[in-house]
């Protein structure tokens, strides 16, 4: 296929999904209305002391069939799909000289209308009712920033050894140093990490979020269902990868949560495999670690089957025990106390309660504890990212979603099984499994298998 024709088909299918001439604004994200991410903003001014928080939007790939992906920081403050654009919160301060009060600003980047006919139409700041259209309380050039950061530290010093800041960003960096050559000094302070408030917000989810991490709950259970009727002697795990990608996007995601694990016999044991070259035989065990992302928000789930359709006595009895731990995890949580990500020694900690779990039903080949093939932590916390932003260990509250996945990896049986599934701390307290719907038990997968 011609460069040009991959082209002409790209934007075929980008016309597909964009529903208003801007397409900056109006994709086919499933996004939340402009007051809910003007109160993230002032959310997060109220964490900074004081201080300004200046975060920067990722920039448009250079080349067409890269995936263009929104910094999650700033798409969780703004709903906004603007590639290059920056954001800058300040907080209030009364006590300052002069007195500040809460300002948000959102910079655009100067539009380049010539590549605008290939990648469609962008917001500027010159766009009519601009600040309307991108729902914030001002928006000005991008070229401002500097100057706008200048007027604001000039006047109060202070605010200029207060600024909150993504540490790794290039721009970030740029801007500081800049600024301080403006203001006559020889280096730029050090800047606060503006990640740290925002994890603390997003690791609490409304009910907005809840329902958008349903859906990609949902269309990742649908594509796991595909799995299931697609493995079979014979079959390249790169074939069951493309229909679980297929059929994702046919539910509604934009992309998978990460690339999919699709790793049968000894590939089974190797916790993150994901290049799917081999063939699947008979007699073989297949973890599959696969899911979508539904406007942003991830799923995470893994199952394992076996490849003839019916488990061996050995996998069932490893499977029902993995299964077993992940039911005990469940079991054992009780909202503020229970944590995840903690240290196997922690009784509050779940990880601790799948390990003892495991490392208390069956053995190896050499009649050893199974708690050995454990290898990773028992779960981590998902949103935006489907390795959500938190400060580990995590005590879990209602409004949290995390995995619980225990799984038990044996190189010498070409042996690996993983159950995974996401989970959602309801406002009473209870667990909810968003993945309830999909086969847990030996039995229903081999039921969920058959042709």
């Amino acid at each position: 296929m011609t460069s040009r024709l991959m082209h002409a088909l790209r934007l075929a299918l980008a016309a597909l999904v964009i529903a208003a001439p801007l397409a900056t604004h109006a994709q086919a994200l499933q996004k939340q209305p402009a007051a809910t991410y003007r109160a993230r903003r002032v959310a997060l001014a109220a964490k900074l002391n004081g201080g300004a928080a200046i975060l920067f939007a990722n920039q448009e790939p250079s080349l067409e069939y890269l995936d263009f992906r929104q910094d999650e920081d700033f798409y969780y403050l703004t709903g906004s799909t603007q590639p290059g654009a920056a954001l800058l919160i300040l907080g209030d301060s009364p006590k300052s000289t002069p007195p500040r009060t809460y300002r948000e600003v959102l910079l655009l980047p100067s539009r380049n209308l010539r590549m605008e006919k290939f990648t469609g139409e962008k917001l500027g700041a010159d766009t009519p009712n601009a600040p309307a259209l991108a729902g914030v309380d001002e928006v000005l050039p991008l070229a401002q920033l500097p100057a706008e950061l200048n007027k604001l530290t000039s006047a109060s010093r202070g605010l200029f050894y207060n600024l909150f800041t993504e540490p790794a960003s290039p721009d970030a960096k740029a801007l500081v140093s800049f600024t301080a050559t403006t203001l006559g000094l020889d280096s730029a302070p050090p800047t606060h990490d503006v990640s740290t408030p925002i994890t603390e917000l997003r690791v609490i989810k409304d009910d907005a979020e809840i329902a958008l991490l349903t859906k990609a709950a949902d269309a990742s259970i649908a594509a796991q269902r595909t799995m299931m009727r697609a493995v079979r002697t014979g079959v390249t795990e790169r074939a069951v990868a493309g229909q679980i990608l297929a059929t994702l996007m046919a539910q509604g995601c934009e992309r998978p949560s990460y690339p999919p694990i699709v790793g049968s016999g000894i590939n089974s044991t190797t916790l993150h495999y994901s290049v799917n070259a081999d063939t699947m035989q008979s007699g073989d065990i297949v973890v599959v670690d696969a899911a979508g992302e539904f406007s942003m928000y991830a799923s995470d789930i893994t199952r394992t089957v076996p490849v003839s359709g019916h488990f061996s006595p050995r996998q069932r009895e490893i499977y029902d025990i993995v299964l077993g731990a992940q039911q005990a995890a469940f079991s054992a949580f009780t909202a503020g106390k229970s944590k995840i990500g903690g240290q196997r020694t922690d009784p509050d900690a779940l990880d601790s309660v799948a390990f003892n779990y495991l490392n208390s039903h069956g053995h190896d080949l050499h009649g050893q504890p199974l708690g050995q093939y454990f290898i990773h932590g028992l779960g981590h916390m998902v949103g935006i990212d489907v390795h959500d932003p938190s400060a580990y260990p995590t005590i879990l509250k209602p409004g949290m979603v995390f995995t619980i996945e225990p799984g038990i990896y044996i190189p010498e049986e070409k042996l690996g099984v993983r159950i995974e599934d996401t989970f959602y701390v309801a406002p009473d307290g209870s667990l909810i499994d968003l993945v309830a719907n999909l086969p847990h038990s030996a039995d229903e997968i081999e039921a969920a298998m058959k042709p």
